[in-house]
């Protein structure tokens, strides 16, 4: 790249973006002390980049499969990164949502506009799965952008239900849940901005944790927005969702997120039983639109097995839960708008920044912005006209609520371990061939009502399979203190070991 300064053309442009005019000697003056200054940016365009060393050199960047091979449409690419000799992880076949930066692996966010970026990192967590000895297969389908919930948005198409190919995976994470259904991939990563996570795992029938806020470092992760993004781990089972978290949490150096983290041996928390565990069980989390009897029934089955385990369960009331949207779309809106606007870098933060991302995307996005997906294009519009009339007012009074709102569910652990809840009001959508902008936004967000809670006050969360209904996986979500995943895979475990979930409900 030539680092060229601005022409004088150019500087009037920029002086009416800024909502200012130069008069002819400013404008001639100022272009001699610009032009100056970028002396220096050329310097720093000649120094060498201070990325991590990038370990386990073995990578061999596969193709898409075909849908033979990949019935429900999880797979972007299939891959070979092999890791440590021996770990923890030896033997795992992982996959990665297409939103972590694997080096060497080409990828999308499930999106036309960043087609052909390759990574030249690893993110913070694939480098721990490898040191682990997993080997990393499969770059996983998810919703473009990861801007829904649904599964349908994807530039490579919707990821289909595993249970019901009439219906979808769910998203943004879709890929990351239906590839377990797959021999070649154990373990998969996904991420969750609103609950995209825990809601394919709810629809198809698999176990989904959105850890604490900072528990998994996000280096290398491409997010929506640095106060609400989360990455975790999508497993078939208890135990194995449980050792990735072990592998994959920590202090990471390079992730400025991470102000305090307190991990621990997750995997020993498997056999501690539910007795005496105290469960509050969210009236509100049951009356939300959209909510399904048949969902609801269900949650309220498999919580009775607790009970009948040893838990403590009773009702309890926090009001505060259904205020969630004005509080968390204020804050998703605005910072999303921002983040993408930096070319999903941001600014002002201390840790590592994805040189790379920031330089493909912004190229990428000007020459291709009409083929991103609608739910961003509303996001954007939305956060940029905020911004512009209202300078982040609601930005800015959403996330001082938020401490409100984190309190009220901190109240709530005063009296209990454990609260319990559907994962989702309703089951899995169906496909809609051919949808249209609108059918895509009207499906887009229905069902982050009592996830994206906890994404704005950095609970851990847990989904497991608890039913079905139609055919169609029901997922109850567990939610925990702050840095207590233990206690969730604790009650997580018991459910698990003592209750056939797929006989529950149908």
């Amino acid at each position: 790249m030539t680092v060229r300064p601005p022409t004088r053309e150019m500087l009037q442009k920029l002086a009416e973006m800024n909502h200012f005019t130069l008069s002819g000697k400013e404008l001639e003056d100022f272009h001699e002390i610009i032009s100056d200054l970028f002396d220096d940016f050329r310097k720093v365009e000649q120094m060498p980049s201070n990325l991590p060393v990038v370990r386990h050199g073995e990578r061999r960047s596969g193709n898409r499969p075909s849908r033979k091979e990949d019935p429900f449409n999880a797979i972007v690419r299939r891959c070979r990164v092999a890791g440590a000799a021996s770990g923890r992880l030896a033997g795992r076949k992982v996959g990665v949502k297409d939103n972590i930066c694997v080096a060497g692996i080409p990828m999308t966010c499930g999106s036309l506009v960043l087609k052909g970026f390759v990574p030249d990192m690893d993110a913070t967590v694939v480098s721990r799965l490898l040191d682990a000895g997993a080997e990393i297969t499969a770059v996983l389908n998810m919703d473009d952008f990861a801007f829904s919930g649904a599964g349908d948005t994807s530039a490579y198409g919707p990821t289909l239900n595993p249970h019901s190919s009439g219906h979808l995976a769910g998203g943004s994470s879709g890929g990351s849940a239906a590839a377990l259904f797959y021999d070649d991939v154990d373990m998969t990563l996904g991420g969750d901005q609103g609950g995209s996570i825990r809601i394919p795992a709810s629809w198809s029938g698999i176990v989904g944790m959105k850890p604490t806020y900072g528990l998994v470092p996000y280096t290398g992760v491409v997010g929506i927005g640095s106060t609400f993004d989360h990455t975790g781990p999508m497993t078939r089972n208890v135990a194995d969702n449980a050792l990735m978290l072990e592998v994959i949490a920590g202090k990471d150096p390079m992730d400025p997120r991470q102000r305090e983290v307190r991990t621990a041996a997750y995997t020993e928390a498997l056999a501690g039983g539910v007795e005496g565990l105290r469960v509050g069980v969210v009236s509100e989390g049951f009356v939300q639109d959209g909510a399904e009897q048949d969902v609801n029934d269900g949650v309220r089955l498999a919580i009775a097995e607790l009970e009948g385990l040893g838990a403590q369960v009773s009702e309890v009331s926090i009001p505060e839960h259904l205020t969630y949207h004005p509080t968390f779309f204020g804050i998703s809106l605005g910072e999303a708008t921002a983040t993408f606007n930096a070319n999903g870098l941001g600014f002002g933060w201390q840790g590592l920044y994805n040189e790379g991302l920031g330089s493909a995307l912004g190229k990428f996005r000007l020459a291709q912005s009409q083929d991103l997906p609608p739910t961003l294009k509303v996001t954007l519009l939305t956060g940029t006209y905020l911004n512009t009339e209202y300078h982040g007012m609601f930005y800015a009074k959403a996330q001082n609520l938020r401490r409100l709102w984190r309190a009220a569910y901190d109240k709530a652990f005063e009296s209990f371990d454990v609260l319990a809840m559907p994962t989702t009001p309703m089951k899995a959508h169906g496909v809609i061939s051919n949808a249209d902008s609108r059918a895509l936004l009207d499906n887009a967000w229905d069902m982050l009502t009592n996830t994206a809670p906890f994404n704005a006050t950095g609970h851990p969360a847990l989904s497991i399979p608890c039913g079905k209904s139609d055919g169609l996986p029901v997922g109850l979500m567990l939610v925990g203190r702050a840095f207590d995943e233990a206690t969730l895979y604790r009650a997580a475990a018991a459910f698990e070991e003592n209750v056939d979930w797929e006989s529950l409900g149908d």
